[in-house]
């Protein structure tokens, strides 16, 4: 999900599980102070951290695809 914050354009990267979750936003780069759970687990991603993720295998959805990940969980 993109949407424009103060900072950058940004996303949310999520995962099947949370260790997957951390071990992917540790390979990319990203600090596990970042990691939010207070409405579900992700990391917000900026731009480029979004195209990182990319090219390190995280695959794109749509905002849709995302909520039924959510509801999911």
């Amino acid at each position: 999900r993109t949407t424009h914050w103060r900072y950058d354009v940004s996303c949310h990267l999520g995962a099947d599980t949370l260790e997957e979750l951390h071990d992917f936003a540790k390979a990319i780069g990203l600090k596990r102070a970042w990691f939010q759970d207070s409405t579900h687990p992700h990391y917000d991603l900026t731009l480029n951290k979004r195209i990182l993720a990319i090219r390190n295998g995280a695959v794109e959805v749509t905002r849709r695809k995302f909520v039924e990940y959510l509801r999911r969980r």
